[in-house]
């Protein structure tokens, strides 16, 4: 189990696979009880991964050739075992040298077993990280992006960013409240608890499996972040009957929408990558709801759009996705700040090409994952100083939540650990009326 560990790792280091893609294509050659094991595995090694690798450098007289990079792998496995689990240091050090020869390299099971066992005997985890990306666990473009954009919140921010996220549920307020879902997960032997604001929402004190959670096959209840939540009651605000979810996959901010919504509501779903669309059937299938999904790019509606104007549009644009590193930590190998430019344009893109579909008095709420102000605020202030036509509506849904949301030049922002909720960024549009 440790040599497909390091396999996935290595990819994701090496070859700039996603986690999740690495992890479903391996998961398979470990035994079912094995399976949270190597995730856990996985995702703390790459949540570690500049600390692991500066401890990797320094037990190496020399570096691995590249052929062998998925020693390199193994060993930054192995610390992770002996410094942030309850793995008993014997099993982790022999497992972690057996490993080597499972991965057919058996020469450098010796070379293993001697880097870890100098790892304790010189108790190198007690010496301090030469770098902030050592003591981060951050590449130095986004240390140094968060610094500018949060520059008295980029510590917290870094650091929530290395926690392991909790589980959040959003519980079908069409069939039961969140205090009777909250009993009857009580009475499956499942703690939770509410948080002020989001009323679908409960934390579990541990995460567990889907199928363990009461209804969840029924559509009673879905996995979704709170913040994410926030979307569909906020657009929902004022009444509306023909809402778009554009980048609508996987599907779970608009099961959120026709649960808020109602018979009363069209809802059309448009997402960009085939492959995807998939996901948003099985969300709304579970939930026993129906929109319009349509497979086309969102930010070319002469290729969809029926001409009717909408009362309602979710942007829920592509972006770095650096708020929800906690429960992706692959995002900080994989991202580059080369990227950030790129995917602003795309966001500005989307934002022009989406108003004109938006009928006179409706709103548009733009969100994102990111913690970054050129994909957030920047992009929204841009474009207003640009329509006539948009003004902000800064008005929260509710003001139970002010507290856990910073102001921005336009917009909120959830930094991400506050209250346990990820990283999200909301403006909410209207178009006036002429």
């Amino acid at each position: 189990m440790r040599a497909v560990a390091a396999e996935i790792v290595n990819a994701v280091a090496t070859s700039g696979r996603s986690l999740d893609v690495a992890i479903a294509d391996n998961e398979d050659r470990v035994s079912a009880n094995d399976r949270s094991l190597l995730r856990m595995l996985c995702y703390g090694t790459l949540r570690h991964h500049w600390q692991l690798s500066g401890w990797v450098g320094k037990l190496l007289a020399r570096p691995l050739k590249r052929k062998d990079s998925v020693i390199t792998a193994l060993l930054s496995v192995g610390l992770f075992q002996l410094v942030d689990t309850r793995i008993p240091d014997h099993a982790a050090v022999s497992q972690t040298v057996e490993a080597a020869k499972l991965l057919r390299r058996p020469k450098h099971a010796g070379l293993i077993n001697a880097c870890l066992r100098r790892f304790q005997r010189e108790n190198l985890a007690a010496e301090p990280a030469v770098d902030e990306e050592g003591r981060w666990n951050h590449p130095q473009w986004l240390i140094d992006t968060l610094r500018r954009d949060w520059p008295d919140d980029w510590e917290a921010i870094l650091a929530a960013n290395d926690e392991r996220a909790p589980m959040w549920l959003r519980v079908n307020s069409s069939r039961k409240q969140a205090a009777e879902y909250r009993e009857r997960l009580r009475e499956a032997g499942i703690s939770a608890d509410p948080l002020a604001g989001f009323p679908d929402a409960l934390c579990l004190s541990e995460p567990v499996l889907v199928d363990e959670l009461p209804g969840f096959a029924d559509g009673d209840v879905s996995v979704q972040d709170a913040a994410a939540q926030l979307a569909a009651r906020w657009l929902l605000a004022n009444p509306h009957r023909r809402i778009l979810d554009a980048c609508a996959a996987p599907g779970g901010k608009s099961g959120h929408l026709l649960e808020l919504g109602g018979d009363d509501m069209a809802l059309i779903a448009v997402e960009n990558d085939v492959s995807r669309i998939d996901s948003i059937n099985q969300n709304l299938g579970r939930l026993g709801r129906s929109a319009t999904i349509i497979a086309a790019d969102a930010s070319k509606p002469m290729e969809w759009w029926d001409g009717e104007l909408f009362d309602g549009i979710l942007l829920d644009a592509p972006c770095s996705a650096t708020g929800v590193i906690r429960r992706h930590p692959d995002i900080k190998l994989l991202r580059r700040a080369s990227d950030i430019k790129e995917l602003s344009r795309l966001q500005s893109v989307l934002l022009e090409a989406l108003w004109p579909l938006l009928s006179p008095g409706g709103r548009l709420l733009y969100a994102t994952c990111s913690t970054l102000a050129a994909e957030n605020d920047q992009v929204v202030t841009e474009f207003l100083a640009s329509h006539d036509d948009a003004a902000e509506d800064d008005v929260l849904p509710n003001n139970n939540i002010r507290d856990l949301m910073r102001r921005r030049v336009c917009g909120y922002q959830v930094l991400p650990g506050m209250a346990g909720l990820d990283g999200f960024y909301y403006a909410c549009l209207e178009k006036k009326v002429s």
